[in-house]
């Protein structure tokens, strides 16, 4: 009788043990939430689609939320990523200072995370952040434009959200490179936000004001795009080169037709991918394994001459 009780508990004792075993190991793995832009935008469609891949690929769920730039909604998803008990949050920021109270909400609650794509004006919070070279990018650009372009002409630039550093690093770079051109004249700037509906409507009041200009440089493709939109309705495509910035298919398309010289590839699927490696390594080892919380991935340029290597969406090469 003794022998059966004894067998009986050990049994129990196993099976507890078994679901213990598989709870820790369900928490082990976890929820990690990925937090991007505007999933409309291919650009962070990409990256929202890599992270989640990625994750599942090594064992975790995941989810993809939208803030569309709102910092109010950065910070309810944030939020429902705390209440979720994710392990760790993949996050692009809304806005360099105005994300810093999501992260420090996150971090408050013991959970990691790893910004992707654009920065914080605070170190020390994320765990890591993975970005694009924008100056590197931007002077790659801006050389390739100027070759376009010539040396003379006057020109107007579409510039990003003033709230991503981005915006304002490849600015910064453009100019750095065109300066040296002092008959290349810049007669407008206009802020389209990174969309293509803006970039097309604001290149429709700068053309009005400046009827001859022969060039546009822009902060992303999407605006690109709109301006080559706005070019074709004017019937000016074939007087004004334009520039991108990203390596969307659809910036990869407009090349090939001839409507766009050149934009700069953007590894968002290198540096997505990698985030979520980083994450894992950390739930798992404490470190991310990187040797410092900023990290750069330096952006290529395409241009007619090599697009047909880039047949998928911001991939290094095909």
């Amino acid at each position: 009788m003794e022998e059966r009780k004894m067998h009986t508990k050990l049994k129990a004792l196993l099976a507890a043990g078994m679901l213990l075993g598989t709870v820790a190991g369900a928490y082990a793995d976890g929820l990690i939430s990925i937090i991007v832009n505007d999933p409309s935008n291919p650009y962070w469609l990409t990256e929202g689609n890599v992270a989640k891949a990625e994750a599942e690929k090594l064992g975790y769920t995941a989810n993809v939320g939208a803030h569309k730039g709102d910092t109010n909604t950065e910070s309810n998803l944030i939020d429902t990523a705390i209440t979720n008990k994710s392990v760790a949050i993949i996050l692009d920021p809304a806005n360099a200072d105005g994300s810093v109270g999501a992260v420090k909400k996150a971090v408050a609650a013991d959970i990691p995370v790893i910004l992707i794509n654009a920065e914080i004006n605070q170190e020390g919070l994320a765990k890591a952040q993975l970005v694009s070279n924008n100056a590197q990018g931007a002077a790659l650009g801006a050389q390739q434009w100027v070759q376009d372009v010539g040396e003379k002409g006057n020109y107007v630039e579409l510039f990003g959200a003033p709230s991503d550093n981005n915006a304002a690093t490849r600015s910064n770079g453009y100019e750095t490179v065109i300066s040296q051109y002092p008959d290349l004249v810049k007669v407008a700037k206009q802020v389209a936000n990174w969309d293509r509906t803006q970039g097309h409507d604001k290149m429709q009041s700068m053309l009005q004001a400046h009827p001859d200009i022969n060039a546009v440089i822009s902060g992303n493709d999407e605006m690109a795009l709109g301006a080559i939109a706005a070019l074709k309705e004017a019937g000016k495509l074939d007087q004004v080169k334009v520039g991108g910035f990203d390596g969307s298919p659809d910036a990869i398309a407009a090349i090939k037709a001839g409507e766009l010289q050149y934009t700069v590839l953007q590894p968002v699927a290198v540096f997505a991918a990698k985030a979520v490696q980083q994450a894992d390594s950390l739930i798992k080892t404490g470190s991310t394994g990187a040797a410092s919380e900023k990290q750069l991935f330096d952006c290529i340029l395409i241009t007619k001459d090599n697009v047909d290597k880039y047949t998928a969406p911001f991939t290094l090469s095909q």
